[in-house]
């Protein structure tokens, strides 16, 4: 026993003995390997080349700029051929900005030329091996938005006012240019609009998007419009209002889309100053603005004459149909020839003074039978409304946005709201 028991004392003075004597172990440092992630813009990693950033310049060509960065000659002609409806080389603009991408080796050969088109949209011109041109778009995140106002002066400063991109104006005077005169609204007019803004990263800006909603109440008559997929077969969206009639008319109430006087309206007992004070018929409306504003075809139609003529000056005719034809006198310069097929809202011309005018001005003409009629007096063709067999499931799909519209509070401008506005600048 005596045995036994000293047995397990040595046992234990051994352990402790190791225990005491056993070294330390010795702290290994952990080294943490960060790894950079690839810069990946346009599709390429940028890290493997020399980037270049510039602006087209005055003078600048594709054709000298890639001469500059030691792209062979043959290989520019081959672009300039074989990809033509891609990137049209000869139609590259001043102030665009471009990205050239070069090799990394002592000879810098540039690799990838990219064009911005817009701050969206790009064209890759790729000049590794056998080339290749294609369009492309940055990643576009879409935010919806609401705003509602009361119109003070006109729809293009109120919504100024409000701090929203301008092109919201002109997004708005499209959807009710059939049904409101944008150049004649009245104070206290209202409108309320739900849209979306589109952001590239997140953070800059790139303009608006689609219009989901809209309410507007023009002479006390409040207008909805709501964009519905009326032809699925040929993809075509149209707005309509609450009740699912079209918002599109076969013409637009005025060729001129926003800022515009009605100066004169058709009368065949005017006295004019030009002639005299004499009795002079007016067969036309004319809406004056300043020279050089856009003026639009009211109708889809075949241009019939696009010429200078005596005290019309220059000016454009549109046949719309076997009854209707519409005639655009006075024009700085036209934009068509004759021929050529429009479609409604495209720009025909200019606002000037050529002719027999006192200021700049449209005079707007109207045929209907071969006859100059009065184009506000006349009863014309609407579109066609929705199809009842998709009535039930549109008046459904626009509840919950009426219900969004009619909740948006409005703002009527004031002097502190414009002191303190942050100006809108894209």
């Amino acid at each position: 026993m005596q045995k036994f028991i000293g047995a397990i004392l040595t046992l234990m003075v051994v352990l402790v003995s190791c225990k005491e004597t056993k070294e330390p172990l010795e702290e290994v440092a952990t080294v943490e390997t960060i790894v950079k992630p690839p810069v990946l813009h346009y599709g390429f990693n940028l890290d493997d080349y020399n980037v270049v950033h510039d602006t087209v310049r005055n003078g600048d060509s594709f054709g000298e700029l890639m001469l500059k960065n030691k792209v062979d000659y043959p290989k520019i002609a081959a672009i300039s051929e074989k990809f033509r409806d891609t990137f049209d080389v000869r139609k590259i603009q001043v102030g665009k900005p471009y990205v050239i991408l070069k090799s990394k080796d002592t000879s810098e050969v540039a690799e990838v030329f990219i064009y911005q088109n817009d701050r969206i949209n790009y064209t890759v011109v790729d000049l590794r091996d056998s080339t290749n041109a294609y369009k492309s778009k940055k990643k576009v995140k879409l935010v919806e938005r609401e705003i509602g106002g009361v119109i003070e002066n006109n729809l293009s400063m109120t919504i100024d006012t409000l701090g929203v991109d301008y092109n919201l104006t002109f997004a708005l005077a499209d959807i009710y240019a059939w049904t409101i005169d944008f150049g004649r609204l009245d104070p206290g007019d209202k409108f309320k609009v739900v849209f979306e803004e589109r952001y590239i990263n997140d953070s800059i800006y790139a303009g608006i998007g689609s219009v989901k909603a809209a309410y507007f109440v023009h002479k006390g008559k409040p207008i909805y419009a709501f964009p519905y997929l009326s032809d699925a077969t040929n993809n075509i969206l149209e707005y309509f209002d609450q009740d699912a009639n079209n918002l599109r008319s076969t013409f637009l109430r005025a060729p001129v889309k926003l800022q515009y006087r009605l100066s004169s309206r058709y009368n065949l007992r005017r006295r004019i100053a030009y002639y005299g004070n004499k009795v002079r018929p007016h067969r036309g409306t004319d809406f004056a603005a300043p020279i050089g504003t856009p003026i639009v075809a009211t109708a889809d139609g075949t241009v019939t004459e696009s010429t200078r003529r005596g005290g019309n000056g220059k000016y454009v005719k549109i046949k719309h149909n076997g009854t209707y034809s519409t005639q655009y006198l006075h024009m700085k310069a036209q934009n068509v020839k004759r021929g050529d097929f429009v479609r409604q809202g495209d720009v025909i011309g200019w606002i000037g003074m050529t002719g027999n005018t006192g200021g700049p001005h449209v005079c707007y003409r109207f045929w209907k039978n071969g006859r100059q009629v009065d184009p506000f007096k006349e009863e014309l063709p609407a579109a066609e409304p929705i199809a009842d067999s998709l009535r039930t499931d549109y008046l459904a799909y626009i509840q919950p946005l009426r219900d969004q519209l009619d909740c948006i509070e409005l703002i009527e401008a004031t002097p502190e709201l414009e002191e303190n506005l942050i100006t809108y600048n894209p």
